[in-house]
This record gives C-alpha cells, sequence and structure tokens, in this order.
C-alpha cells in the first residue's frame, strides 16, 4: 500500500491515518528510509506503508494503571 502526502503531512500523522497509530510511527519510517531527514512533507511524496500483523496493546501503560 502507498500513501500521497499533503503539503504539512508529518511522520506521526500519516502513521496514524494510515496504520491507526502513532506508535507505528517507527515501521512507516524504516519502510521509507530514503525520506528519512524529512520532519514536515511537501505534497506529492509517495510514501509505502508497511503491513502490521501485531496488534498494538489495549492495556495502560504502568504509569497510568491504578494499583489497588
Amino acid at each position: 500500500m502507498t500513501y500521497t502526502t499533503v503539503q504539512g503531512d508529518m511522520w506521526d500523522s500519516i502513521a496514524y491515518k494510515t496504520m491507526g497509530d502513532t506508535a507505528h510511527t517507527d515501521k512507516l519510517i524504516l519502510a521509507n528510509q530514503k525520506h528519512i531527514g524529512t520532519h514536515i512533507f511537501p505534497s506529492g511524496v509517495v510514501l509505502t506503508i508497511p503491513s502490521i500483523t501485531e496488534k498494538l496493546s489495549d492495556s495502560l501503560p504502568p504509569w497510568k494503571r491504578v494499583s489497588g
């Protein structure tokens, strides 16, 4: 799958739009290493969107858990 950027896109917003979570940003960057130095994209850059096989945990991080 591919995604064509719009002016102002950033890695995390693209990961959220295309992969459902900003936690996948690292996978997105690794799949598009020739653009690794880009922080804010211009329009028209075609990026490869990697497949996601693992599901992210729905549990809260330790600092947000209530201990009882």
